[in-house]
């Protein structure tokens, strides 16, 4: 995929959101991804990460608003594998993964604040598809998200 955000800025920056570089740092094997956004929004808790990868995920890129935590991870291989075997093109995680390492052999595009080797636990607590705000913008279901190496850019239509 060959996505870079700067043209895509120099070409629709009238018409982007642009996330501030809050520190999201590249995990999956794939730096560069786009996709539809779908949501989950989730505090140490993983429940609805899990739900929302196992749907199909063509086209579509899971944006996860874990607070900021750095207490556990929300997102590892497991979770990565089934991502990859249900066709989503990337993760974005406002808190962390873990086993970085297998993570990056995924052809899967994973952006997290850290790593944390402690897996998260699981209750049915959290919301789907509702709009996030983290990064100093709105991430909201439907629309597209770019990412690669140097930020993360959302238009309201497929450019």
């Amino acid at each position: 995929m060959n996505i870079i955000t700067a043209d895509l800025c120099d070409k629709y920056s009238d018409t982007l959101k642009i996330a501030e570089p809050i520190g999201l740092k590249n995990y999956g094997g794939h730096t560069a991804f786009m996709g539809k956004i779908n949501t989950v929004k989730c505090f140490e808790n993983n429940y609805f990460v899990r739900a929302a990868l196992e749907q199909n995920g063509e086209g579509k890129v899971l944006v996860v608003d874990g607070g900021g935590s750095l207490r556990c991870a929300l997102l590892g291989d497991m979770l990565g594998e089934l991502a990859v075997k249900n066709k989503w093109n990337g993760v974005i995680i406002y808190g962390c993964i873990r086993d970085s390492a297998a993570m990056a052999k995924l052809p899967l595009g994973v952006k997290a604040l850290n790593t944390h080797p402690l897996k998260s636990v699981k209750k049915v607590e959290g919301e789907e598809n509702v709009t996030l705000h983290f990064a100093g913008m709105d991430f909201i279901p439907g629309e597209y998200l770019y990412s690669d190496g140097d930020g993360i850019v959302v238009s309201e239509k497929a450019l």
